[in-house]
């Protein structure tokens, strides 16, 4: 008997995936203490499908950018496994691109943002109008919050601007103004993935917002 840690991977144009990244029980024996150098072996003596790693590979974030991949997890050869916890031997590397976005309304926020903005809501123009392409509600600081809160309250409207369905409920604005994000990839359904503020984009106009 033996037990996988398997991880999900998605690339952009394919549904979800399971494969096994690690090995953490073999034939009744626990593995937690072995080292991941110790564990890959043994997994990969198996024979199930593991798919490779690669040690002290310096591009590998370079060729899964260029394979529209979401990026890498770099972990210590020496480091045993913690179960649920979140450990500096092992970091998440994204590869992360930049985009323009059209600001068409935002999702009020809960707890120390509570009567405020919790998230904007992204759209990008298409040849149907405004389509919505996700929320974003990482990077801001409080103080771009309030300002950003001061700037939307005018131009609130009663209707959603996007030509597509929006989740959840939200405040709408006049789609006037534009904004940067930093994400790692685009969804089948066309979301932006892992989205994060980079700041308002004053020098362009929402009409040159496409996909």
């Amino acid at each position: 008997m033996h037990l996988i840690d398997p991880e999900p991977v998605m690339l952009e144009r394919y549904p979800i995936t399971y494969m096994p990244f690690d090995l953490l029980c073999l034939d009744g024996k626990p593995l937690f203490e072995l080292s991941y150098r110790d564990r890959r072996a043994l997994l990969d003596e198996l024979d199930i499908g593991a798919p490779p790693y690669f040690p002290g590979e310096s591009d590998l974030l370079s060729a899964t950018y260029e394979q529209g991949l979401e990026g890498v997890v770099a972990k210590r050869l020496d480091s045993p496994y913690r179960a649920g916890v979140r450990s500096p031997w092992w970091i998440k590397v994204k590869n992360l691109t930049t985009r323009e976005v059209v600001i068409g309304g935002w999702k009020p926020g809960k707890g120390r943002r509570a009567n405020g903005i919790g998230s904007l809501v992204m759209g990008v123009f298409t040849d149907a109008g405004l389509r919505y392409v996700g929320h974003v509600g990482t990077g801001f600081t409080d103080a771009v919050l309030d300002e950003l809160h001061r700037m939307l309250l005018p131009m609130e409207i009663p209707a959603s601007p996007f030509s597509n369905d929006v989740p959840w409920r939200n405040r709408w604005v006049r789609p006037d103004l534009v904004g940067e994000v930093a994400y790692t990839m685009w969804t089948h359904d066309q979301r932006l993935r892992h989205t994060v503020w980079r700041g308002l984009r004053p020098d362009k106009l929402p009409a040159e917002v496409t996909r």
